[in-house]
């Protein structure tokens, strides 16, 4: 048998989404799948899987409990995508009322959460986003609004200091996503 070459890059598939959302042709374990594709959040290939039936999502590396969102800048990734994402799983979502439960939202690391938690973990994002935006308004550079600690009040329970995505690398993707956007 002779192996064949891959195609060209230009005649490879660039894009992984086509429309804001797909149904999955058939049911899946008794219940319909919804796929939501949210635009440069981590990437920009990200989605987000919503079980109908179950009331169960999983957000992928658009939601942690246990570390901020990386944000590939040169993959198409930027904060305010990460934020668009965790709204979308907010719209989705479903709080039952007065008690712990409603839609489960399953994170790419960390516990089962509820809509509370992708709640504060939006609130934190955007708190820390409007930070490095004013910082940049004022003109302080990216050594600067590091300095600054914008994340401060988070750090102890999503930063580090080591390992493949850190606190720092963080705040360069948060800032370079900003001030690319101007």
């Amino acid at each position: 048998m002779q192996a064949t070459s891959p195609a060209p890059t230009a005649a490879q598939p660039t894009d992984t989404f086509f429309d804001d959302l797909h149904k999955l042709p058939q049911f899946f374990n008794g219940e319909a799948v919804v796929l939501y594709y949210e635009p440069n959040a981590n990437t920009d290939g990200d989605s987000v899987v919503y079980f109908r039936h179950s009331e169960v999502i999983a957000a992928g590396n658009i939601f942690s409990t246990v570390s901020y969102p990386l944000i590939d800048l040169e993959k198409g990734g930027s904060v305010q995508g990460i934020v668009d994402g965790l709204n979308q799983i907010l719209d989705l979502a479903v709080a039952e009322y007065r008690w712990q439960g409603g839609t489960w939202v399953i994170p790419s690391h960390g516990r089962l959460s509820d809509l509370a938690d992708v709640a504060s973990y939006r609130n934190m994002l955007v708190m820390i986003r409007d930070r490095v935006q004013d910082s940049i308004k004022k003109g302080m550079t990216l050594d600067q609004v590091k300095a600054s600690k914008p994340t401060m009040d988070f750090d102890g329970r999503y930063g580090s200091d080591t390992g493949s995505w850190t606190t720092a690398m963080f705040v360069e993707a948060v800032y370079k996503s900003l001030k690319e956007k101007k």
